[in-house]
């Protein structure tokens, strides 16, 4: 017997010895960890049986009426070939909302990345300006789209500019929220070293801040974009322009298969847009 050989031997019940405690262990922390899952699982159906008898929800008539809602929902909403002479009327409301949600994308997130870099806690100018900035983001961004679109349709009525100013202000909230995050996260030796060469703070936004972020920052306008396309569908319906606007028209006049074929071109525009998008994110990271 080789001494590598009774080495071996004379370590093995201390690796067994071992191995059975890790494996008493293991399987007493899965089985805390099961109990733990199957308790949260209870506490969920517990608290949603609990708010359906409240608000009077029948969980199980609701499951029985899901194929024949299916059935009607696509024998209806099926695009007839009469629905495809309405494309006239489709298409430039579709490419008026694509504009819309890229316009108030856009012109948010050159607001929302001035206000960010000047409001970060590690390049920004201090003073009250970092709460300010952080407050105004929090506000805007905590008031859902369509609470917007119902409050500026007061003072501008139903138009093009209320539809964009409402995806603006929500856009310009997240945004600013994303790009604080991005600059405060980036790595602080380039900033450290423009400051002790005596660059100013132009210098150190321009040559440190910008390239350091732009990168998140485009990835963050790409979203908002694919975002806003889908949001401006709901705040057509209610500003009375856009494919959203469209979409009523012919939802509230019955015809349901020219509804369909708008439904069916919002869908085949957010997946080229998703497809776009994450090809210049594979570019770019």
């Amino acid at each position: 017997m080789t001494e590598r050989t009774m080495k071996g031997s004379r370590l093995l019940p201390t690796a067994l010895r071992r191995t059975a405690a890790r494996g008493t262990y293991d399987g007493s922390f899965f089985r805390r960890r099961t109990l733990a899952l199957a308790a949260a699982a209870l506490v969920f159906v517990a608290l949603g049986a609990v708010s359906g008898t409240y608000v009077g929800f029948d969980f199980l008539q609701a499951i029985l009426e899901v194929p024949g809602g299916l059935v009607w929902m696509v024998t209806q909403f099926v695009p007839s070939l009469t629905s495809l002479e309405k494309l006239g009327t489709i298409l430039p409301a579709l490419g008026s909302t694509i504009l819309a949600s890229i316009a108030s994308s856009c012109t948010a997130a050159v607001l929302a990345y001035i206000c960010a870099v000047l409001g970060s806690r590690t390049v920004g100018i201090g003073g009250p300006v970092s709460f300010v900035v952080r407050g105004i983001a929090s506000l805007f961004r905590n008031i859902p789209v369509v609470a917007w679109a119902f409050i500026l349709l007061f003072s501008f009525k139903q138009s093009e500019f209320t539809g964009f100013f409402a995806l603006f202000l929500t856009s310009f909230g997240y945004l600013t929220r994303c790009f604080l995050e991005s600059v405060d996260e980036m790595s602080a030796g380039p900033v450290e070293a423009l400051r002790a060469a005596g660059a100013s703070y132009g210098q150190i936004v321009a040559q440190a801040v910008v390239p350091l972020s732009i990168t998140a920052v485009v990835s963050w306008v790409l979203y908002m974009i694919e975002t806003n396309i889908r949001d401006a569908t709901l705040i057509g319906i209610l500003t009375g322009t856009g494919i959203g606007f469209v979409f009523d028209v012919y939802y509230k006049s019955f015809r349901y298969d020219v509804a369909g074929l708008v439904v069916l071109s919002i869908i085949a525009v957010c997946i080229a847009c998703e497809l776009v998008s994450n090809y210049v994110r594979r570019q770019i990271l």
